[in-house]
C-alpha cells in the first residue's frame, strides 16, 4: 500500500501538467479561467512537494 502512495503524489505532477496547459489554451478566450487554471496548478506543484516531504518524513521514522 505504501508503494501507492509513493506513486500517487506523480499524479499531483500530471494535474499540474494538464492545468497548466489548459490554462494556456483558455488564455486567449477567457483569462480569469485561465488564471483560475494556473492556480490550480500551483496548489498540485504545492501538494506534490507537501506529499513528498511528509512521505520521507515517515519513511525515515521508520
Amino acid at each position: 500500500m505504501n508503494k501507492f502512495y509513493k506513486y500517487f503524489q506523480f499524479a499531483y505532477l500530471a494535474f499540474a501538467i494538464l492545468f497548466i496547459v489548459s490554462g494556456i489554451l483558455e488564455y486567449s478566450n477567457n483569462a480569469n479561467r485561465a488564471y483560475m487554471m494556473f492556480a490550480m496548478a500551483a496548489v498540485a506543484i504545492f501538494m506534490f512537494f507537501f506529499k513528498r516531504h511528509f512521505s520521507r518524513k515517515f519513511e525515515n521514522k521508520k
